[in-house]
């Protein structure tokens, strides 16, 4: 049965949100490291949702109007803070973080942690895939795992495409316009989280 989850896991990594613009604006400013740093960061923090889901957190962060507008205030918060951050560019954030490694950790891990679409995505997407009786924790956990890898493979794909492009061509001028796009998208991202219903 976990066979079947690798096509969608590998949809669900091709498909656009905050953490692949996180990998892009990582990527353009600090090359292919930073945008394996942010995966490696992302890749935790949907293993903790992974878990949480099977421990049933996930269903009650679901259920729960308070729990749930929690999480999509901090998830708003996070993608404004680092939308804001990419706008501004990173010499400027440079200048208020002196760990740019841990920076672009931080970024993935905050990112995927805050995200509440996370919670009601294993909720909803799990259960289908794990056999009746079957026990939960080891399924959700390979799951996550397949999830986890896939979405390494594309993210540090396509980081590396990003930060080839930014070396090759006008390095800097397009660098800063990737930084202010992703910045943009970010913006957005969170603008459509704050107005969505689940």
């Amino acid at each position: 049965m976990l066979w079947t989850f690798v096509p969608v896991a590998v949809i669900l990594s091709l498909t656009p949100g905050p953490g692949m613009a996180l990998v892009v604006r990582n990527a353009a400013v600090g090359g292919t490291g930073a945008a394996a740093r942010t995966t490696v960061g992302s890749s935790i923090g949907v293993g903790v949702w992974a878990v949480l889901s099977a421990f049933g957190v996930s269903a009650l962060v679901a259920a729960s109007e308070v729990a749930y507008a929690g999480l999509k205030i901090a998830g708003v918060a996070v993608l404004v803070w680092f939308g804001v951050q990419a706008l501004r560019g990173s010499k400027a954030a440079a200048a208020e973080e002196s760990d740019p490694a841990r920076r672009d950790f931080a970024s993935g891990l905050l990112t995927a942690l805050a995200n509440p679409k996370l919670a009601v995505f294993f909720l909803a997407l799990f259960p289908q895939f794990i056999p009746d009786g079957a026990p939960v924790l080891p399924y959700a956990l390979a799951m996550a795992a397949i999830l986890i890898a896939a979405d390494f493979v594309c993210y540090v794909s396509l980081g590396a495409v990003v930060a080839q492009a930014a070396r090759t061509v006008a390095s800097s001028r397009l660098a800063r316009r990737i930084e202010q796009l992703t910045g943009a998208v970010l913006l957005a991202l969170a603008g459509r989280l704050a107005y969505e219903s689940r």
